[in-house]
């Protein structure tokens, strides 16, 4: 699914969020506290836009950005083509199987991905994993809001709006028709706080942006 829309993926997230996306990657980077001459993984890193995010705050930093949608990260290589961007490097990765040693990165941040894993403790117990003793992780993604009314907008939006958004522009619209599925899916705010701090994360807290429909999860693995 997400090969197929992998052209159009950055429009259709400027679009869908009215260009706020960007500014949300900005935020979740800036809640990492991310280290100078830090080792980071973007994981589900798609175009690579959060690694980016990443290199504009932290620009000692080095960056993997891992992904099992190829064609994602071919879009993603022309962009850092583009910029003759050295810090970044594409890597294939299953974000619940990943190719990395225990205790790898300094920090690990994800855009819009656990929505989509088919275990939310099984992927943030990996992210543990490779995470340094000390090492934050990091997870943007979108969520229920909690105000009745403005539920119904969410849902008319995401459910019929952006289906067809997706079909006009991206010629996917059951790849946007699974998103609205995927949030009501999708552990709420506090639940997905509770399953980072079972894993053994500690000062778990979080943010909600655009009126409670996006959150920024930071956990930390305890140092040794």
């Amino acid at each position: 699914m997400f090969s197929r829309i992998a052209a159009r993926y950055d429009l259709m997230n400027r679009l869908m969020t009215m260009g706020r996306d960007q500014a949300w990657r900005r935020q979740a980077v800036a809640m990492a506290d991310i280290p100078p001459n830090a080792l980071v993984l973007d994981l589900a890193t798609g175009t690579g836009d959060l690694g980016l995010a990443v290199l504009e705050q932290r620009p000692s930093a080095r960056v993997i950005g891992a992904d099992f949608a190829l064609p994602m990260m071919l879009v993603g290589q022309q962009k850092l083509a583009r910029r003759n961007e050295k810090r970044l490097q594409f890597v294939a990765a299953d974000a619940l199987q990943m190719p990395f040693p225990d205790n790898t990165f300094d920090t690990v941040l994800s855009a819009f991905l656990m929505r989509n894993v088919e275990d939310v403790t099984r992927g943030f117990a990996e992210q543990y994993r490779v995470l340094k003793p000390g090492g934050r992780v990091v997870c943007l993604e979108i969520t229920m809001p909690q105000t009745p009314g403005f539920r119904q907008a969410f849902e008319w939006y995401f459910g019929r709006l952006v289906p067809i958004i997706g079909g006009l522009v991206a010629g996917a619209p059951d790849a946007y028709t699974y998103l609205p599925e995927s949030v009501r899916r999708f552990p709420p705010p506090e639940a997905l706080a509770n399953i980072l701090r079972s894993i053994g994360f500690e000062k778990v807290h979080y943010k909600r942006l655009m009126l409670g429909t996006i959150a920024i999860h930071v956990g930390q693995k305890p140092s040794e």
